[in-house]
């Protein structure tokens, strides 16, 4: 693995802008950056590279104005209104950009970043099973490698919080790769599962059930034990479609708003798919299985063209 310095990063050769995200603060990069290999040391491969603004914290509050304020210029005022620019000293305890690098990046994470338009789609269990679980069954083992190297231990075995080493029910919590590990308002925790055969939320039925209510107890119990937060103030969800077909659970903090990933239809309350579950009968499919998933898919998708097709013909357009 490359070690991501400031000397590599500055190795960057950048080829244009992926995104932009005003509301993150954060820009995502398309370039290269040098293999790491010593028997090409010149040799560059593509890289995605997300550099996105810090959040403030209340521990900065009582210096904020009084001495990490280093430069203001006026934008405009009326009234009893005033808007300025400003600029804060530099500070080792609080950095100013989270920098996450995706290296090498493949056609599909380039796809996965850009930005790009949605459209609403409506899949039903046949389009499910002639399209999208082929579509996941596709997908070699190696696009998830770094997740079974996070359930073997080989990376980041410091960071979990929580192991339940059950093969069946089983699953690692720790830090989300997203979260700067600092600011309590923006928690964000993931659950992995050791389970395998669970690509997706379309694989869940009664049996998982021990699984799903383990998450949602001890992720509250690790978030109360360690940064204090009470019963009600954590987000559990699962996303679908996920990032990666390896499943997981979302933990954040309830009062993070505005986070990409939370819209309706693409994120499901880990306590409702729990409820739907309960409703289901010991035999038989689940209603996951059952049910048409409405939700929004990125054109860069590659489930976007055969799924908006495959809705024509069926006469949803």
């Amino acid at each position: 693995m490359t070690k991501y310095d400031l000397a590599v990063l500055r190795q960057f050769r950048f080829e244009r802008v992926l995104n932009e995200d005003p509301i993150t603060h954060a820009l995502t990069l398309l370039g290269t950056l040098p293999t790491g290999s010593a028997s090409a040391a010149d040799e560059h491969v593509p890289a995605i590279v997300r550099i996105e603004k810090t959040a403030l914290t209340a521990s900065q509050a009582e210096r904020l104005l009084s001495s990490s304020l280093r430069d203001t210029k006026l934008i405009e005022g009326t009234d009893i209104y005033t808007w300025l620019s400003g600029w804060l000293n530099a500070s080792e305890d609080r950095p100013d950009v989270k920098i996450n690098i995706v290296h090498p990046a493949t056609e599909i994470h380039i796809r996965k970043y850009s930005r790009q338009e949605f459209s609403i789609v409506h899949e039903t269990p046949a389009l499910y099973e002639s399209i999208v679980k082929p579509y996941i069954s596709a997908f070699p083992p190696s696009r998830t490698q770094w997740v079974e190297n996070i359930l073997s231990g080989a990376s980041e075995a410091d960071k979990i919080l929580f192991r339940d080493p059950s093969p069946s029910a089983g699953y690692v919590l720790l830090p989300d790769m997203k979260w700067d590990l600092t600011t309590l308002s923006s928690l964000y925790l993931v659950a992995i599962a050791f389970n395998r055969d669970i690509r997706s939320l379309r694989d869940l039925n009664k049996s998982h059930l021990p699984m799903l209510t383990s998450i949602r107890r001890e992720a509250a119990r690790v978030a109360k034990e360690r940064w204090g937060l009470d019963h009600g103030s954590l987000r559990m969800f699962i996303h679908y479609q996920p990032s990666y077909y390896h499943f997981h659970v979302h933990v954040v903090n309830v009062n993070y708003h505005g986070l990409p990933g939370m819209s309706a239809g693409q994120a499901h309350l880990l306590d409702d798919v729990i409820s739907m579950i309960e409703c289901d009968p010991d035999d038989g499919p689940s209603i996951l299985q059952r049910m048409t998933l409405t939700y929004a898919l990125g054109e860069q998708h590659g489930l976007y063209e055969p799924l908006k097709a495959a809705q024509r013909e069926l006469g949803f357009y």
